[in-house]
């Protein structure tokens, strides 16, 4: 998708404070973070949302969640928790229209999510 930021991202259009890349995946720091650990896990290939995936997409999907969960672990927040976070359309608090996963921690987070 032409506009989509975080493809530019992959392309290497828009820079990053990558933490994590393969050939399907890329992790990196956001630049406005909730957290004292406010990382971004996403797949290379554009998905809108996790809404709209389809049956081929399910493998790539639970690699993310396996690389959020070593990356958690490499940033020494698993120990004592953390949030994986995906949001989906606008009134789901979506910002971003491509597939992603937030990883928050390092503090105590509150209740509400978001």
């Amino acid at each position: 998708m032409e506009d989509c930021v975080f493809c530019k991202i992959v392309k290497g259009e828009i820079p990053c404070d990558k933490v994590y890349e393969d050939d399907q995946i890329i992790v990196f720091n956001d630049i406005h973070p909730q957290a004292p650990v406010h990382l971004l896990v996403i797949p290379k290939k554009h998905i809108k949302s996790i809404a709209v995936m389809n049956e081929k997409d399910v493998a790539l999907v639970g690699q993310m969640v396996n690389i959020a969960t070593r990356i958690a672990a490499a940033a020494g927040i698993s120990a004592k928790g953390f949030r994986l976070v995906t949001n989906s359309g606008e009134e789901g608090g979506q910002v971003v229209p491509h597939l992603h996963w937030h990883i928050l921690g390092g503090r105590q987070l509150s209740g509400e999510l978001g």
